[in-house]
């Protein structure tokens, strides 16, 4: 049985493997945490693994293998999406199934908040919803970017249990925390984005 896949702040994680899959990356990590065989074939491989012949290859190829069903017409869980460019990322409906359908627990569902537009209090908020939401159920996708666009997406870590979250940043591959005066400030700088735009996080208990 294979051990259980962690990142911390000292373990060196996953990078991006191209400028525009940080969320394919932030999926396949928040995969990886989930499925212990899967992140040791990433890791390690198989003896007779002929096509990848490094992790930095397996992880390539999945976060190609999660583009083209992030941006495809059918989406993980064989749900219908609208169609989205590479170009722009990976858009938010398609985020949302791949983390239901699968890293998820069987039946926990994902939902979008949009907060680019929140004030002060509400972004704190939105904040403290990041950290119990994790830190409950499973991990989150949080979409920054500029005052116009959200252009990155990093990987809210499940399981802390201080008063800022965690995140995998993809573009570096380190996990970095989420500080609050930052977060309400729209100053996030993480990797040359400061403006906190949206979450796919795990919905709230009805």
């Amino acid at each position: 049985m294979a051990a259980p896949f962690r990142v911390g702040r000292s373990t060196p994680a996953p990078t991006q493997q191209s400028s525009t899959t940080c969320g394919p990356a932030c999926v396949t990590v928040a995969r990886m945490l989930a499925n212990p065989a899967f992140a040791d074939w990433v890791r390690h491989g198989y003896p007779d693994d002929q096509a990848q012949h490094t992790a930095d290859d397996r992880f390539a190829a999945c976060e190609q293998v999660v583009v083209r069903r992030t941006n495809g017409l059918v989406g993980a869980g064989e749900r219908l999406q609208p169609p989205w460019p590479r170009a722009l990322g990976t858009p938010p409906w398609g985020a949302r199934a791949e983390l239901e359908h699968g890293v998820a627990v069987p039946g926990t569902r994902y939902e979008t908040q949009w907060f680019r537009l929140a004030g002060r209090a509400r972004l704190g908020n939105v904040h403290e919803e990041l950290r119990s939401r994790t830190h409950e159920v499973g991990p989150a996708l949080l979409y920054i970017g500029s005052t116009w666009l959200p252009r990155h997406i990093v990987l809210v870590l499940p399981g802390g249990g201080g008063p800022d979250p965690d995140l995998y940043e993809p573009s570096t591959g380190r996990v970095v925390g989420l500080p609050r005066d930052r977060f309400v400030a729209r100053r996030l700088r993480l990797a040359g984005w400061d403006v906190p735009w949206c979450a796919v996080w795990p919905a709230a208990s009805r």
